[in-house]
């Protein structure tokens, strides 16, 4: 962590300003940056990098494939090489870089690396044993790989959590049901309470086997405390397997009608089922328990859309957890226009006619609450009818703003605009996917340790929502507006920074809290701004940049401090300029570092992750991330120096739209 005190960043807005970049440094960078950027354009204008997660991702895959009994093999010794790369020297596999060994990334490393062929007495498979029993053996797993292992016989179905098809018949009016748990968690369970129904067991060879995984006479249970929500669930779980072993659910056929017609309707307008990896792949297995043959046209779809992000190269193959074309994309023409590219160029012009063939215009899961709301937005992926999210619609929005209206474009604008407004939740904020799904007992029930059980609302989230709202005319005369200004000020942390749920971590959602408070027209005066400005500028690394880890979500003390990366320098500074901080030596020293760490074709290298998916158990690498977003804050710094001219910043909170929505 930086040296700088608080006294110092008082005195950061009354000292001279400092020695000024030079202008063509600085417009060197960012024309360097602006062509790195379109050189990564598709031909039919939109932008998609690689989104890259960790080894659990080919380890299922191999998982998946000898359950199935397909192949090819050599996709499957791509894979296993792809997982032996990844290895810690100490023999166990972490969840993200420079994280330690963890224990379900690594069991499913493992197995996965036995199903291809490695011996329990290679040196690099004994001590990955030793890290497994250190961290508590295969029986400490959570739910997931409990599911995993069950399947292919390792572990007694019994020993995973109940997943019973009945939960899709509980109507929307019930406490509990389908609609009161986060999307990406529905995608999961309808396809798991069929494989848990049916508690499939494939047979491999015993020397496949991970017995010497387990640790007996363990009891998780132990250490929970007697009277807890989570003691509750866990007798309402075991009360569900002696029905189950019973046969007591006389309801069970048409629960399993009711979830496979709910499988195959989310089939339909969708890169594969939920457009992520993991539903996908316990759609596949979920076909296979309910007798569809290989060659029915449903499986070969549900293969292809998995297929569809393999990366394979002569050594190895990698599978990504999802695509990002919209997300990316959106991204990429709010660098290009803030960095100074004409709102009536032809590569922003195309980029918004992608976008705006990509607008949702069919009803989704989000619908059940929101029955009378016109459907519209965004979702992140090639396909995902059945899912646009609030974030990614935030993201088009404000980059549709930037540029010239297309043929459809008003209309789409003040359908999504609507959408948005929709979805606000009760407490004044917005979350991802769905609206109120905040019941956090929910987050006690046996197979939610996935630790996204529920999809509550969030301040990045509102942030950008506010950003978009300013840029298309709102202000706090506004009523949503107000509500979501007072949700912001309420979720800022004692020191000033807020929470990130979709960025790591800290400096994440701190820029965004400051960059939609001061869009929408929170002074820069204001407590919370100051507060927040002066977290940022304690976080500064010597080197100039701004750093975090996935750490973070483990342990807040450690929030604001890591190896500086691009794009978290990026947002630190997008966040002080918003505050007023665009002259401040802490701004200069930021940009000096991302023109001092750009390569020579104009991009950053970026090796660290970025990104989350569920904060403590999965995290991202968004490929673009490092080019799109330090391309957005020079663009920014250069924006604002030319309106200062290094003397005052007419505008920090970004330049305001015409209003053709808010009228």
């Amino acid at each position: 962590m930086s040296a700088l005190k608080g006294p110092a960043c008082e005195a950061e807005l009354t000292t001279p300003p400092p020695p000024a970049l030079a202008h063509d440094e600085l417009g060197a960078g960012l024309e360097r940056a602006v062509e790195s950027l379109l050189a990564r354009r598709q031909p039919d204008g939109h932008w998609v990098g690689e989104a890259e997660g960790d080894t659990i991702l080919e380890s299922e895959y191999i998982i998946l494939m000898r359950f199935l009994g397909w192949g090819p093999e050599e996709k499957l010794r791509k894979a296993a090489e792809y997982i032996r790369w990844k290895q810690l020297p100490d023999g166990g596999w972490s969840i993200y870089p420079g994280g330690p060994p963890e224990l379900n990334a690594s069991v499913k490393a493992y197995f996965a690396l036995k199903l291809t062929g490695a011996a329990s007495s290679e040196p690099r498979m004994r001590r990955a044993r030793d890290v497994i029993l250190r961290l508590g053996g295969a029986q400490a797993c959570n739910s997931y790989t409990r599911f995993y292992l069950a399947a292919l016989g390792q572990m007694r179905w019994w020993d995973a959590p109940a997943v019973p098809p009945e939960i899709v018949l509980l109507p929307p009016s019930f406490y509990f049901n389908l609609y009161e748990i986060s999307s990406w968690s529905r995608t999961f369970v309808v396809p798991l309470s069929i494989i848990w129904a049916h508690r499939p067991v494939a047979e491999i060879p015993s020397e496949q086997g991970v017995d010497e995984l387990f640790l007996h006479g363990g009891n998780a249970a132990k250490s929970i405390p007697l009277l807890s929500w989570r003691r509750l669930f866990l007798a309402a779980d075991a009360l569900l397997k002696i029905v189950e072993q019973k046969r007591l659910h006389p309801w069970r056929r048409h629960a399993l009608r009711a979830a496979e017609d709910w499988m195959l309707a989310h089939f339909e307008k969708s890169a594969g089922l939920g457009a992520i990896f993991p539903p996908m792949v316990y759609a596949l297995m979920a076909l296979r328990c309910l007798g569809y043959a290989d060659d029915h046209p449903h499986v070969i779809r549900a293969r292809q859309a998995l297929e569809a992000l393999e990366i394979e190269d002569d050594d190895t193959l990698k599978v990504q957890p999802c695509t990002s074309p919209v997300w990316d994309t959106a991204i990429a023409a709010n660098a290009l226009a803030e960095a100074g590219m004409p709102s009536d160029s032809r590569e922003l012009t195309e980029a918004a006619g992608w976008l705006i063939a990509k607008e949702v215009r069919n009803r989704g899961d989000w619908s059940v609450k929101r029955p009378d709301t016109e459907p519209s937005g965004w979702y992140f992926e090639y396909e995902n009818e059945f899912y646009p999210d609030i974030d990614d619609t935030a993201m088009v929005l404000l980059a549709l703003s930037k540029v010239s209206e297309e043929a459809g474009q008003v209309e789409a604008v003040r359908r999504a605009v609507d959408w948005i407004l929709a979805m606000q939740g009760r407490d004044g904020g917005w979350a991802s996917f769905d609206v109120d799904n905040n019941r956090k007992l929910f987050c006690h029930i046996p197979f939610a340790d996935h630790n996204a059980m529920i999809d509550p609302s969030t301040a990045d989230v509102t942030g950008r929502v506010l950003e978009m709202l300013a840029a298309h005319g709102f202000d706090e005369s506004h009523r949503p507006v107000r509500r979501a200004v007072n949700f912001l000020l309420k979720e800022q942390e004692r020191d000033g920074s807020w929470y990130g749920r979709w960025g790591v971590n800290y400096i994440y959602g701190t820029w965004q809290a400051i960059k939609g408070l001061t869009a929408i027209g929170l002074a820069r005066e204001h407590d919370a701004i100051v507060r927040g400005a002066r977290w940022l500028l304690l976080c500064q690394n010597p080197d100039g940049g701004w750093g975090e880890t996935c750490l973070t979500y483990e342990d807040p003390s450690k929030r604001g401090t890591g190896p500086s990366t691009a794009s978290q320098t990026a947002w630190a500074l997008m966040g002080l300029m918003a505050a007023g901080h665009a002259e401040g030596e802490a701004a200069r020293k930021g940009v000096d570092f991302l023109l001092r760490t750009q390569n020579a074709d104009g991009s950053w290298n970026e090796e660290q992750w970025t990104a989350t998916g569920f904060p403590k158990v999965f995290y991202l690498r968004y490929h673009l991330y490092g080019n799109s977003f330090p391309t957005w804050a020079l663009g920014m710094y250069a924006r604002l120096r030319r309106i200062s001219g290094l003397h005052r910043a007419h505008d920090l909170a970004g330049p305001r739209q015409s209003g053709r929505t808010a009228a």
